[in-house]
Order: structure tokens, then C-alpha cells, then sequence
């Protein structure tokens, strides 16, 4: 499993062409695309230098604060498509698409949107200009092997130095580069992921105890306490939200 994938695909992505105002996406150009801006923070700053033609404007919806690629990121990410003929050539379909308006689009649009989404994930991790977080971790080829382990099979009963093996380190200098490259502790930050999944599957109406078998708790009262000190909500409680807003009818 390679060092995205894995992390990807737990989380629903949609792109929602919608008003500048509301958006947190947009490509940029004076007739052609020539740049990308995602507002990672949930919002796009469009200043004067932007104030040639907005040529597409969306919402990206991509798992909010659970996502924790989206936490690892600066608050705004513009990326230059004048020398990207890779890029420019998934903008020019997106922007295609947008403007046809035909059967399928919004599927289509989606698609689209995870594949830029993916590429900007890429250079992030290649230019190494992250903040202290996820994709700092997985930027060092050594530690995105243990973090991709956890990602992969994150049910498994890790422990810091099988965590270190997957590594390729011994114990001391693999804590010692996640804490610094990530920020937190290697259990902690499997703790919060476990914690990530563990909310996904409660939402979508999983019994806890069988929850708590799948992310190594000890019992369901142990994930329901956790759950609870994490969210502020008891796994009865964000079930019953998540049901109420599935039943709350799209406008």
C-alpha cells in the first residue's frame, strides 16, 4: 500500500462547483488556467493579484477535522499551472465538464477533483514544506512505512518497537523522528487514527463492542470512554447525529 492510498480511501471526497463566496476551491487565469487554489482552512483568499477571471469555483468536502491530511497542510495551497502540463490537462477537463453540464457530471467533476487533489498531496510530500504533522511523517521514506502500517491495518496490536521495525529503526531513533517530523508520539498518533475510524464506523450504525474488536480496545466500555473524551459524545450519542443528519433531505 503505497503512502496515500491507504489514508484516502476512509475518507468520502466531493467537489460542489458553487459561488466564489462559498468556495474553497478555484482555478484562476486571465483565459487559459494558471493557477490552482485550495483553502485547506475551508476558505479561499482571492486578492488583488487574483482579480483576473475565476474560471472555476467548487466546494471540496473531503472529511473536515477527521481528515488529518487536511491538518498537515498549510491554510492555502496555490499551485502554478503554467509549467504543469499534467495539471493543466486535468483542469482543462474539469473545467470542460463544468461547462457541458452533461449527464454524469457531478460524478465526473468528483473524480476529477480527487485526481488534483492527489497530485497537490504528491508536491507537498516531495517539496518537504509541510508544517510539523501527517504528511511530514510520511515524507520521510522511513517513517511513511510504519505510518502506512497503521494506516493499513490499523486493528493490529502495534507496539512502538514492531512500529520501529517497519521502519527500519531501532526504538529510540524511530520515536525520537516521529515525534518530530509528526508532532506526537507513535501510539498517540494511532490512538487519534483508531479514534478516526472508530467515529466512522459508530456513524454508520456499527454495534461497539463490534468496534472495539476491530481497533484493539479491550472492551466497549474502554472505546466508549475514549470516544468520549476525544468528542465530547458518547458513541450513542454521535449515532443518533449522524442518523438525523443522513435522514435530513438534500436541498
Amino acid at each position: 500500500m503505497d503512502r496515500l492510498s491507504a489514508l484516502m480511501s476512509r475518507f468520502s471526497l466531493s467537489v460542489r462547483p458553487c459561488a466564489v463566496e462559498e468556495a474553497n476551491f478555484a482555478v484562476v487565469g486571465d483565459v487559459q488556467p494558471d493557477c490552482l487554489i485550495y483553502g485547506t482552512s475551508g476558505h479561499l483568499h482571492l486578492l488583488e493579484p487574483d482579480k483576473h477571471s475565476v474560471l472555476l469555483s467548487a466546494r471540496v468536502c473531503w472529511g473536515g477535522s477527521q481528515n488529518p491530511l487536511l491538518a498537515a497542510l498549510p491554510p492555502e495551497i496555490r499551485q502554478d499551472l503554467t509549467n504543469d502540463s499534467e495539471m493543466r490537462t486535468v483542469v482543462d477537463l474539469l473545467l470542460a465538464e463544468q461547462a457541458a453540464a452533461r449527464c454524469g457530471s457531478a460524478s465526473v467533476l468528483n473524480r476529477l477533483g480527487e485526481v488534483l487533489l492527489v497530485r497537490l498531496m504528491r508536491r507537498q510530500i516531495e517539496q518537504g514544506q509541510m508544517r510539523v504533522g501527517l504528511l511530514g511523517g510520511l515524507a520521510d521514506p522511513r517513517l511513511s512505512r510504519a505510518i502506512v502500517a497503521m494506516h493499513h491495518r490499523p486493528g493490529q496490536d502495534w507496539r512502538v518497537d514492531l512500529l520501529a521495525q517497519e521502519a527500519g529503526l531501532s526504538v529510540s531513533r524511530f520515536a525520537e523522528l516521529f515525534r518530530k517530523a509528526v508532532g506526537v508520539t507513535p501510539l498517540a498518533y494511532l490512538r487519534k487514527w483508531r479514534l478516526t475510524l472508530a467515529r466512522q464506523d459508530i456513524e454508520r450504525g456499527d454495534r461497539v463492542q463490534r468496534v472495539a474488536n476491530r481497533y484493539c480496545y479491550g472492551s466497549p466500555e474502554a472505546l466508549s470512554r475514549a470516544v468520549s473524551q476525544e468528542y465530547g459524545q458518547t458513541p450513542t450519542q454521535i449515532r443518533k447525529a449522524a442518523a438525523e443528519d443522513r435522514a435530513i433531505p438534500a436541498l
